[in-house]
C-alpha cells in the first residue's frame, strides 16, 4: 500500500518528497449531494487534499446515541474518487465557529465536569466517542488503501490550556484504535501556543493569516526538524450578527499563499469552501479577550470569504489561487460549471398560527427556571412562567443569567425584549401580576475559557430584591415542524409560524430573502436552513437545490419580532453585507 510519513523534515508520499496543497471543506456544512461538485472545484483549484473537522455534538446527541457517523466515511470516499487525499481533524473539540466548539451541550451541562482535560469522567464520554468515530477514520488511511494522510490530536489546545496528559491520551487512544497515519496538533504561531499545545514526537503545525516568513521562524524555533506547515491559512474571515460583513482583499490574499509556499511549506487554506451552518449550529465568540469582552453570535452563513463560495462558485480569490496553486500542482481538472440558481419570485404566507398554539412546546413545572440543558433542549425557545404575588407596589423586574434573548410580557403584554450582556431596561411591575419570558437562545461560544455556557435563564427572575418562585415552562424545539396545526390567513402576529408554497419547475439553488421580517427561523420542506435577522449583516438564506422538488415546495417561518409583508422573496444571488 501507498505511504505518506515524515522523514528529514520533510513529508513523502511513497518515498517520494510532497508537497501538502489542502483545503478544508466541511461535509457537514455542505448538502451530501454537492460533496461531489465541491469536491471537484478544490481539485480545480490546484489542491489535493481536503481538509475537514468532525463535530462530536451533531454525532452524538445524547449519551451513547449515535447519528450520521457514517456521512464521515462517505464524505472521504468522495474525496478519494475525486482523486483527494484527505486530513480528518476528529476534535474532540474543533471551534470551527460551531456551537460549543463542537463539544455536546449534555456533556459541558454536567456539573464537575472539566472538559479538554484528563478529568475521567471527561475522558470517558470521548474515549466512548472516539471508539464509535475513528475505526471508520483508521480503514479509510493510506496505509489501507484508502485517502486518509493525517489526523489531528485536539485543536488548538495551546490557546486553551496546559493538560499534556490529555493531549497524551488522545494520541494513544488514536492509535490504539488503528491510526497508523502522522498525528498532528495545529496551534497559534507563539511561544504560549507551542509550548502548551504540543507534543513531543507529534508534528506541531501553526495557524495563521499573514506574515509567514514571521510565522514559520517561530515555528522553526520550537520545531526545527519538523517540516514546515500552516494547517489553516485564514485566507477569508467569519461574520457576527450585528457586525460589519468581513472581506479579505484577493490579491492579499494571495500574495500571502505565494510566500507560504515560496518558504517551502505546505498549506491548508482556511476555508476553501465554507458552506453554511444549516440549524442552529451556528457559535459564538467574544470581543477582545476571550475571558470579557462582548458576546456575539456568528451568522448562519459560513461563506467565510473563501475562494469558493457558499453556493459553489468561484471567486476573483478562487482564479489568483488557482494560478499559484498550479504552478506547484499542475495536473488538475477543468473548473466546473457553476450552479444554477432559480428566478426570482415571491412566496405568499397564506397560512399561520401563533406559536403558543402550534403543538410544538411540552410543559413542566419547576421551583426556579430551569436551563435548556435541564429540559433536554440543546437550542429553541422556553417560554418561563410566573406570578407576582400581591396586592404590592411597583419594583423593577430584573432577570440574571439571561442567555441569550428574551420576550418580557406582563399580564400577556409586550413590554420590553432583554439581550445578553446588554443593559436591561427599567421595567416596573405592582403585583398580583403574571410574568412570562420567551426566551430564545443563539450559538454557544465557541473559543476561548467560556466554552460549556448554559442556555435559558441562569439567574432568576427577580421583583426588586425578591426572587419569583414556582415557574410553568414550555420548552420549543425547533427541528421538527411537520406537526404544527397551520390555520388558513395570514395572521401578520408576531412570535407566530407562517406557510407557504414555492412553486418549482427544475430544482436549483436559490437564496430567500425576508425583506421587512424581524428575527426568526426559516424552514424548506422540513429541513432548517438557520436564523436570519434584520440586525445583518447577513440578509440571505442559502437553499442548496437538493432541498427543493418538482411542484410545490413547503416554507415555513418562525418570526419572533415583526411579521413581514406576508411574503418571503426568493432572489439569484446571496447578500452577505
Amino acid at each position: 500500500m501507498p505511504a505518506f510519513s515524515i522523514e528529514d523534515g520533510a513529508f513523502r508520499l511513497d518515498g517520494e518528497e510532497f508537497r501538502v496543497l489542502s483545503g478544508a471543506l466541511h461535509y457537514f456544512r455542505v448538502h451530501p449531494d454537492q460533496w461531489a461538485h465541491r469536491l471537484r472545484m478544490l481539485h480545480a483549484m490546484g489542491l489535493n487534499t481536503v481538509e475537514t473537522y468532525v463535530p462530536w455534538n451533531l454525532h452524538e446527541p445524547a449519551p451513547g446515541t449515535f447519528s450520521g457517523i457514517e456521512r464521515l466515511g462517505a464524505f472521504l470516499d468522495a474525496a478519494a474518487a475525486e482523486g483527494l487525499l484527505a486530513i480528518v481533524r476528529p476534535g474532540p473539540y474543533i471551534c470551527a465557529e460551531w456551537d460549543n466548539g463542537g463539544l455536546p451541550a449534555w456533556l459541558t451541562a454536567q456539573p464537575g465536569v472539566r472538559v479538554r482535560t484528563s478529568d475521567p469522567v471527561y475522558l470517558g464520554h470521548v474515549d466512548r466517542f472516539f471508539a464509535e468515530l475513528i475505526p471508520g477514520v483508521a480503514e479509510r488511511q493510506i496505509t489501507r488503501g484508502g485517502n486518509v494522510i493525517m489526523v489531528q490530536v485536539e485543536n488548538e489546545y495551546g490557546s486553551y490550556g496546559t493538560d499534556r496528559a490529555y493531549l497524551g491520551h488522545l494520541a494513544r487512544t488514536l492509535q490504539e484504535l488503528g491510526v497508523e497515519v502522522p498525528l498532528f496538533t495545529s496551534d497559534g504561531p507563539g511561544d504560549w501556543w507551542l509550548t502548551g499545545g504540543t507534543l513531543p514526537g507529534v508534528l506541531a503545525t501553526v495557524n495563521f493569516g499573514s506574515e509567514p516568513e514571521r510565522h514559520f521562524a517561530t515555528l522553526r524555533e520550537h520545531r526545527p526538524d519538523d517540516p514546515l506547515m500552516c494547517m489553516e491559512f485564514w485566507c477569508g474571515w467569519f461574520d457576527h450578527w450585528g457586525q460589519e460583513h468581513i472581506t479579505r482583499d484577493p490579491a492579499d490574499a494571495a500574495d500571502s499563499l505565494e510566500r507560504i509556499l515560496a518558504a517551502g511549506a505546505s498549506v491548508n487554506l482556511y476555508m476553501a469552501h465554507g458552506g453554511t451552518s444549516f440549524g442552529t449550529w451556528s457559535g459564538a465568540n467574544r470581543t477582545g479577550d476571550s475571558h470579557g469582552g462582548e458576546w456575539r453570535p456568528t451568522v448562519t452563513s459560513y461563506d467565510y470569504d473563501a475562494p469558493v463560495d457558499e453556493r459553489g462558485a468561484p471567486t476573483e480569490k478562487y482564479r489568483l489561487f488557482r494560478e499559484i496553486l498550479t504552478r506547484y500542482n499542475p495536473d488538475v481538472p477543468e473548473v466546473p460549471e457553476v450552479p444554477a440558481t432559480l428566478p426570482a419570485a415571491t412566496v405568499p404566507l397564506t397560512e399561520s398560527v401563533r406559536l403558543a398554539a402550534a403543538g410544538l412546546g411540552r410543559t413542566t413545572t419547576a421551583p426556579a427556571p430551569p436551563s435548556f440543558e435541564q429540559l433536554g433542549l440543546t437550542h429553541g425557545l422556553v417560554a418561563y412562567r410566573t406570578e407576582i404575588p400581591g396586592p404590592r407596589q411597583p419594583y423593577r423586574l430584573s432577570v440574571d443569567g439571561l442567555h441569550d434573548r428574551a420576550h418580557l410580557f406582563v399580564d400577556g403584554e409586550l413590554r420590553a425584549v432583554l439581550e445578553r450582556d446588554a443593559e436591561q431596561p427599567e421595567v416596573t411591575v405592582a403585583g398580583p401580576a403574571t410574568v412570562e419570558l420567551l426566551v430564545e437562545s443563539m450559538g454557544r461560544t465557541n473559543f476561548g475559557p467560556r466554552l460549556g455556557e448554559s442556555k435559558g435563564i441562569l439567574g432568576g427572575v427577580r421583583h426588586h430584591q425578591q426572587y419569583l418562585h414556582g415557574f410553568e415552562v414550555t420548552a420549543y424545539d425547533l427541528e421538527d415542524v411537520s406537526g404544527v396545526r397551520f390555520g388558513a390567513g395570514f395572521s401578520g402576529e408576531a412570535r407566530s409560524l407562517f406557510r407557504g408554497r414555492l412553486e418549482v419547475g427544475e430544482p436549483a439553488d436559490a437564496f430567500l430573502a425576508l425583506p421587512g421580517w424581524g428575527k426568526g427561523y426559516v424552514w424548506v420542506n422540513g429541513f432548517l436552513l438557520g436564523r436570519y435577522w434584520e440586525r445583518g449583516p447577513q440578509r440571505t438564506l442559502y437553499v442548496p437545490a437538493p432541498l427543493l422538488r418538482a411542484g410545490a415546495n413547503e416554507i415555513v417561518v418562525l418570526e419572533l419580532d415583526r411579521s413581514g409583508p406576508g411574503a418571503i422573496e426568493v432572489v439569484a444571488a446571496a447578500e452577505l453585507g
